[in-house]
């Protein structure tokens, strides 16, 4: 058996610039498993920058408000709200409340630095 406690896990920012703790990776907890879970937060008012993995996500909401957008598909986001995001998409969650939005992250097969294409923030200047 292996038992984490979310809060007491080192977080550090991701490169789609959520705040991240790693809960179980195969590669990191040495156990047989076809997924990745990570925790995930993201301050009121920021997003995370889009990206696209090369396997499918799955976010389960726990706490916060927001939108998550998946290609050109939006969706408001809450507690209790589960989404499930095919390979090889766009996707971006932003936060639109005034607490963190807080999120568990499935990533199957296991995330990968190789898997993940962070795509580039717009420069245009208006």
């Amino acid at each position: 058996m292996i038992t984490k406690h979310v809060p007491q896990l080192p977080f550090f920012i991701a490169g789609d610039e959520t705040r991240l703790a790693e809960v179980l990776h195969p590669k990191n907890d040495l156990i047989d498993l076809p997924y990745s879970i990570a925790y995930a937060t993201i301050a009121p008012g920021k997003s995370s920058l889009p990206h696209t993995l090369a396997g499918s996500e799955t976010y389960i909401f726990t706490a916060g408000k927001g939108m998550i957008t998946v290609n050109d598909t939006t969706q408001k986001v809450g507690p209790g709200v589960v989404v499930f995001v095919p390979e090889n998409v766009s996707q971006f969650v932003d936060n639109q409340g005034d607490v963190d939005l807080c999120f568990y992250c499935m990533v199957a097969p296991a995330w990968s630095e190789e898997g993940e294409t962070i795509e580039a923030p717009s420069t245009d200047v208006f």
